[in-house]
């Protein structure tokens, strides 16, 4: 079972921060998730739309320039990092997995991408997009076909899995909280993988394995890597 870094090693360092994703290379975790909001200007790797929780600023991300988002503390110091930047400090060292946020600007994005293959930064292979707003991934799949995508979603559908399917997903983010043998089971009818988030606690660990999940979403990549090592 794959071991993602949620944000980073965020469980013991700022979530989406430098720090989070240098520790989470260290660790040569399988793939790490980070979260992408649209500024004025760019992207902000930052979870949430407004600057309040994780940063010493306030106001909300995408009214703001991509320079004024960094003038605020993320953490320890730390400012809240470009997308350009992640891509040069991950440099194709493991999965990179961009859950894309409210309001996107998915034509930058594209070109972006483009830009980053271009000069080597970033390998198809190493690249997975995911979003709860499926529309965002249905265009992206249209123009970018090799681009992986991941049907982010917080339910059991009645279809299970015929959403994700039909976005020609590559792999179905589900709650841990909301994954039974029944969707696992339609998932692998329909060549999908299952990811789980948000996977924490040994127990939770247990049940994923035990349902067969693909790969699990951790905010403690370091704990979740010895408690598989031990089974």
């Amino acid at each position: 079972m794959k071991v993602f870094a949620h944000r980073g090693a965020s469980g013991l360092y700022p979530e989406n921060t430098r720090s989070a994703i240098l520790a989470a290379l260290e660790l040569g975790v399988d793939g790490i998730e980070i979260d992408l909001q649209s500024t004025l200007d760019g992207f902000a790797v930052i979870h949430d739309t407004w600057l309040d929780r994780t940063t010493s600023g306030r106001g909300k991300v995408n009214k703001l320039t991509l320079a004024e988002v960094q003038q605020y503390d993320a953490g320890n110091g730390q400012t809240v990092p470009s997308i350009e930047e992640v891509f040069q400090w991950v440099n194709n060292q493991t999965l990179l997995n961009l859950e894309l946020k409210h309001t996107f600007a998915l034509d930058k994005l594209v070109k972006l991408i483009e830009q980053q293959v271009q000069a080597g930064l970033l390998t198809r292979e190493n690249l997975l997009i995911s979003s709860f707003d499926h529309h965002q991934l249905k265009w992206l799949k249209q123009q970018l076909p090799w681009v992986k995508i991941g049907a982010l979603t917080g339910s059991i559908p009645l279809g299970y899995c015929e959403f994700a399917e039909r976005l020609n997903a590559y792999s179905v983010h589900v709650d841990k909280n909301f994954i039974n043998c029944e969707y696992v089971a339609d998932a692998k009818t329909r060549n999908l993988k299952v990811f789980a988030y948000t996977v924490d606690k040994q127990e939770d660990i247990n049940d994923m394995l035990a349902l067969g999940v693909d790969g699990i979403f951790t905010n403690y990549p370091s704990k979740a890597q010895s408690f598989l090592l031990q089974k």
